[in-house]
């Protein structure tokens, strides 16, 4: 009989442990009248302002391909953040349910408009550093191998790809060199037979004026040499089941991880890369993976004994910062930092086209104003798999690369000379020049966000509150001076909203505005307006 109560008692004293460990904290935000709310992943940009319900979306555990961030902000200059990770969901009647393990979220009400409130959280938590990534990014186009070469990256064929972008009327710029250049995952070789001389590769690709970036992740191949010296010196992530190397899947497989909350790690990651840049001339590198999705910590043992997820994410990002040539697809908080973020691969379709914009403002609103919109029509590689050129949708892969046009970035990847006509190519190379032609602008509005940290991309409500722009997705403005409206449909013909004051057309028409215009749109224009005093 006393053995039964001590088993009951001790079941009881589990019971309780346990509900004391898992406590939440929950808060329940209610709309005020015509407030709406951005926030908590990239990924979720074009249902921004969130108008309809969300299910549960876990910051903690749901990576979603994008940028994540604990904070929420209103168009009527209330805010909330965190330094940890929250669930959030959009209920029926517009109210939203921030669940928290570790602290109780409290709303923040430091203004009246969506700017005060960005601008607060971001002078409170996420301070603008100062410096920049390198001005290449952001002054003449990126090029990736990635669609046109797969996973048969090849010297050969990267020059191909390169003269091609010379020869077809392109201006050099960053170019990347994307997953399997390595012989295998953890490894820093190039790969022989695809690669017999990749130092002389290089230092074309440099006559040639591009800057070279090469694909990496935090991902090491099991059976291999590499992964036995790590594992004994105890840089990666261990199974708490048997202290053994943890195999996560992932997009490319199984493999073992490096454990980057160990400064040792990270050093010894970071020594790889610098040789890398001494013995080949390598100019940065693209860091590919971190999602806190793959770092499932209950079942991980890291030198970081209370690491959780998105602290793995982070230290991934931290070894950008020794790079001023970067870039990033996954990140957790980090804003303000000279880090280059691009949008989660996009599909080859309108829809796609249509999310860019929505996706932006959501970057800049979260703190990333150093992004990129993906590649120009599409960076999902399943798309492009055996698909006839001659199917193609030119008008997509046109209006997709005026959206990049004036945005921070632009990037290509399939090449447009391969797929498009004379006609349409020559608009391509008209919408690279013509970023090339605001590279100072687009690098005056860069200087600023490091300085203030306000986005380069903004919101039409971010600009100019009450004016009725809260739902607008399909125009921004670039910094302070030019209201962007690209075409995001297959319909050469758009309205386009235009704020209070005196504005001039792409083709030197002024417009009063408070008024709602309708304009066709021919296949070879990009609509922006310049603010005028």
């Amino acid at each position: 009989m006393n053995i039964i109560r001590e088993i009951i008692l001790s079941a009881i004293l589990i019971l309780v442990a346990h509900s004391l460990f898992a406590q939440s904290y929950v808060t329940t935000i209610s709309p005020l009248e015509d407030e709406y709310w951005w926030g908590g992943a990239v990924s979720y940009g074009s249902r921004m302002p969130y108008l309809e319900p969300v299910d549960e979306f876990n910051l903690a555990s749901k990576g979603t391909n994008s940028q994540l961030v604990p904070l929420f902000l209103s168009n009527k200059g209330r805010y909330i953040w965190s330094d940890y990770p929250f669930k959030f969901s959009i209920l029926e009647n517009g109210k939203i349910n921030i669940t928290s393990d570790f602290e109780k979220i409290v709303v923040l009400h430091p203004g009246r408009t969506l700017r005060d409130a960005y601008v607060t959280a971001c002078q409170k938590h996420f301070r603008p550093s100062g410096t920049l990534p390198d001005t290449l990014f952001f002054t003449m186009p990126q090029y990736n191998t990635w669609i046109e070469l797969m996973y048969n990256q090849n010297q050969e064929d990267i020059l191909k790809y390169a003269r091609g972008i010379i020869e077809n009327g392109l201006p050099p710029g960053v170019l990347m060199i994307d997953d399997n250049w390595q012989r295998y995952y953890g490894n820093f070789d190039f790969r022989a037979e695809k690669f017999p001389n990749p130092t002389k590769m290089i230092e074309e690709l440099h006559a040639m004026g591009f800057k070279v970036m090469l694909w990496i992740c935090p991902f090491v191949s099991p059976d291999s040499q590499e992964c036995r010296e790590l594992n004994s010196k105890g840089y990666l992530l261990k199974n708490k089941t048997n202290n053994k190397p943890a195999i996560i899947g992932w997009w490319n497989g199984q493999s073992a991880c490096y454990d980057f909350t160990n400064p040792d790690a990270t050093a010894h990651f970071v020594s790889l890369l610098k040789n890398m840049q001494k013995e080949y001339g390598v100019d940065g590198f693209k860091f590919d993976a971190g999602d806190n999705s793959f770092y499932r910590t209950q079942h991980f043992i890291s030198h970081k004994e209370d690491a959780i997820s998105v602290d793995h994410t982070i230290a991934w990002m931290k070894i950008g910062l020794q790079f001023p040539f970067n870039e990033y697809r996954a990140g957790w908080k980090m804003g303000g930092q000279p880090l280059v973020q691009r949008l989660g691969d996009k599909h080859y379709s309108w829809g796609a086209v249509k999310s860019l914009i929505p996706e932006m403002l959501a970057t800049g609103l979260l703190g990333y104003p150093y992004t990129c919109p993906d590649m120009i029509g599409g960076g999902q590689i399943r798309t492009f798999v055996n698909m006839d050129p001659a199917k193609f949708d030119q008008a997509l892969i046109v209006r997709s690369a005026q959206i990049h046009a004036l945005m921070p970035m632009m990037q290509f990847s399939v090449a447009p000379w391969r797929i498009l006509n004379e006609k349409n190519m020559e608009i391509i190379r008209n919408m690279a020049r013509l970023h090339e032609s605001m590279g100072a602008y687009i690098m005056q509005c860069a200087h600023e966000s490091s300085k203030t940290g306000e986005p380069i991309v903004r919101h039409m409500e971010y600009a100019f509150p009450n004016e009725g722009f809260a739902e607008c997705k399909d125009q921004y403005m670039l910094g302070s001076k030019y209201m962007i409206a690209p075409v995001v449909t297959k319909e050469n013909r758009r309205s386009i909203k235009l704020p209070k004051g005196r504005w001039k057309d792409d083709l030197g028409k002024i417009y009063k505005g408070g008024q709602m215009i309708t304009i066709d749109v021919p296949l070879n224009r990009l609509p922006y307006y310049e603010k005028i005093k």
